[in-house]
């Protein structure tokens, strides 16, 4: 979830599509499987940089560019910058490796990102960029090279994302080690509260958090509000069997997706923590993504998801939603309306 605009310019454009489809915050709608990718490279697509990273600011006096902070984390010389955003620039080091430095205003939001990457990276599965260096204020990654989407990257993407959730967490809202309590999803708080039990967890430090602030700002009236309570109350029956803590990106919308160059997906801008696998892939249908049957094939090869995941899509997408509907307004509250009303009966 995001809000930025690819090119790093203007005001993002948030407001849900026409149809009624879900759609990410900084981009037109995605097909399932259309192949097509989004124009632009990985740095073009600075997709989370004014929410978890501040908004259109100039660097504050006491802040180094980021050539400078991308020396002084790296220590290693810079020969060339370019700003694609007020808080993203790619910068090339002595001997040519391209990185990416990220501003980080809000509280922690380094820091959990940085934990967040380094977490995924252990499992050995999806690739992520590699962290070259971070402080309070600055991330340096590496830069992904873009190709186009495949067939056979997506598959292998599902495989992959089948073993980095089987790498497994302590618990259910747990964060990475390094992390922080309270992170981020994209521009919104996101609480890494541990909890044994996925129903109850995901019902209290994700779902209904957002919608009593939905309510709150008007975007959700309370009579619909009761709606989503009652699927929630139900959420133990309807969860499908229990199933261990998966190690998920957290944020698995198409635009965190990179097609590389080399043939692999890349995961980029997690909001990592302990969670229930079909999450992630709830979240990488919710806004569209190329080849996503083939990815789903992937997964299902690597790692059989429990009878009746397709029915339980809506109700893993409720948190999103009702995320976005706060942060956009009332089309993504409606949408997360129809989701709870889409529950199994």
């Amino acid at each position: 979830m995001t809000d930025e605009p690819r090119d790093g310019s203007g005001e993002a454009g948030p407001d849900p599509d026409p149809t009624g489809t879900a759609r990410p915050a900084d981009g037109p709608p995605g097909g399932d499987d259309s192949g097509t990718p989004h124009d632009g490279s990985h740095h073009d697509r600075s997709r989370h940089d004014r929410g978890r990273y501040g908004g259109d600011r100039h660097d504050a006096v006491h802040d180094d560019a980021p050539g400078a902070a991308a020396s002084r984390l790296t220590g290693r010389a810079v020969v060339a910058e370019h700003r694609l955003s007020a808080a993203l620039a790619e910068v090339t080091l002595d001997g040519g490796q391209v990185v990416m430095v990220k501003r980080g205003d809000a509280p922690g939001a380094v820091r959990a990102e940085a934990a967040g990457l380094a977490w995924l990276a252990e499992a050995r599965a999806v690739r992520v960029p590699a962290v070259r260096g971070h402080d309070a204020r600055r991330l340096v990654i590496d830069r992904v090279a873009e190709g186009r989407p495949d067939a056979r990257a997506a598959l292998r993407f599902g495989r992959d994302l089948a073993a980095l959730h089987a790498a497994g967490a302590p618990a259910f809202g747990a964060p990475p080690p390094g992390g922080l309590e309270e992170a981020y999803i994209g521009r919104a708080p996101m609480r890494n509260v541990p909890g044994d039990d996925w129903p109850s967890w995901y019902a209290a430090h994700r779902v209904l958090p957002y919608l009593r602030r939905a309510v709150d700002e008007g975007v959700l009236r309370p009579a619909e509000a009761a709606e989503i309570e009652g699927v929630l109350e139900r959420l133990p029956d309807l969860a499908g069997p229990a199933e261990p803590p998966a190690r998920l990106h957290g944020d698995l919308w198409n635009g965190n997706v990179l097609w590389g160059a080399d043939g692999r997906v890349w995961l980029i801008d997690p909001a990592a923590h302990g969670g229930h696998r079909e999450t992630d892939l709830a979240m990488l249908r919710l806004f569209g993504c190329p080849h996503l049957e083939r990815v789903l094939a992937g997964y299902q090869e690597a790692a059989p998801l429990a009878d009746g995941w397709r029915d339980r899509i809506g109700l893993h997408q409720l948190f999103p939603l009702l995320v976005h509907a706060v942060l956009f307004g009332r089309g993504y509250a409606e949408q997360a309306l129809a989701a709870a009303r889409g529950a199994p009966a």
